[in-house]
């Protein structure tokens, strides 16, 4: 089940879009300020925020910019809900690193489609990451390849949960993902991929798969039935 973040200081159009995105299967959680909403964020990350741009505290503009700033919220899908409609107010929402914005009044039907185009666009980044990572591993273990000496990438400096983790990320699968299949909460996922990043002097989610790409750390490839 998918998560979304919904930030918005309007609590009427913040409950009748929870009540719609739960009944189209979604997991939300919710945030009536930016300053509110990061603190969410760090605690159980979402796979898509959608965001208003003006609140009290701290306004969706900020919001944005902060969360985009830290390891965890670099890639994260963005869509900006606004009142704001004129060309200039979108182009900010794009350059504080907005993914999408949808301007209010809006129909339900239109975020959703919003919503579903993010997370596709994510699925099939991790996807192609993931299968450009398995084909460099098939082609250096073909026999035209067989007379290189093999590299050994050197030992992780992680703890063996973190390197758990670690084989998890690179083969691009999301928090909720990682923590379903660890058996962990996908704060637990994020305090160990914060741990991962910094040993390894790393800012984000895709720099860590490339480190990995690039000093031949590979998944392990599944067999296929004939190959059993």
């Amino acid at each position: 089940m998918k998560n979304i973040l919904i930030v918005d200081d309007d609590i009427t159009l913040r409950t009748a879009l929870i009540r719609y995105l739960q009944n189209r299967g979604y997991s939300v959680q919710e945030a009536s300020s930016g300053a509110e909403a990061l603190n969410l964020f760090e605690q159980n990350p979402p796979d898509v925020v959608v965001s208003d741009v003006i609140m009290p505290e701290m306004d969706g503009l900020e919001f944005c910019r902060r969360l985009r700033a830290t390891r965890s919220g670099q890639l994260v899908p963005f869509i900006f809900l606004s009142s704001r409609k004129d060309v200039e107010d979108r182009v900010q929402g794009h350059q504080m690193g907005a993914d999408d914005y949808l301007v209010k009044p809006f129909d339900p039907k239109e975020l959703v489609a919003k919503i579903e185009a993010q997370l596709e666009r994510s699925r099939r980044i991790h996807s192609e990451i993931v299968r450009l990572m398995q084909q460099s591993h098939v082609a250096a273990s073909s026999p035209a390849m067989s007379v290189a000496t093999p590299t050994i990438p050197e030992p992780l400096p992680l703890t063996p949960a973190e390197e758990k983790v670690f084989w998890e990320v690179i083969q691009g699968f999301t928090n909720k993902q990682i923590g379903d299949r660890l058996f962990v909460s996908p704060r637990t996922v994020q305090t160990h991929l914060s741990n991962i990043l910094s040993k390894l002097h790393l800012e984000s989610r895709s720099q860590l798969i490339r480190y990995a790409f690039e000093r031949g750390y590979r998944p392990p490839v599944e067999k296929t039935e004939a190959e059993e």
